[in-house]
């Protein structure tokens, strides 16, 4: 099953099959968010962009994305796992509503 949003002339998708969200453009694949699902928890395990498509903020996008779907979603909460995701909350402290409490 996968959920697809436009965001900014992207397509975020959630690949629930594969679990992980996709960011493409133009068809082509930019950025990949993993993660696993406990079905209380979203354990955000690793943001990637593929290589030619690094340094424009695209997992960035990939991952502001996620979390407004699980923020809209409203039944889990989030463990940033992946540092790169850590520090975009770090960085986003309006979003930490959703982060799990440890």
């Amino acid at each position: 099953m996968t959920i697809s949003h436009t965001v900014g002339g992207f397509i975020l998708t959630d690949e629930k099959d594969a679990s992980r969200y996709t960011l493409t453009r133009d068809g082509k694949l930019v950025s990949v968010l993993d993660y696993r699902d406990d079905g209380h928890t979203i354990a955000l395990t690793r943001a990637f962009t593929v290589p030619t498509f690094r340094g424009h903020g695209y997992a960035g996008i990939v991952v502001d994305g996620a979390v407004a779907d699980i923020e809209e979603r409203g039944d889990r909460t989030v463990d940033a796992v992946c540092w790169y995701v850590a520090e975009w909350f770090a960085a986003h402290p309006e979003r930490a509503g959703v982060l799990r409490r440890r």
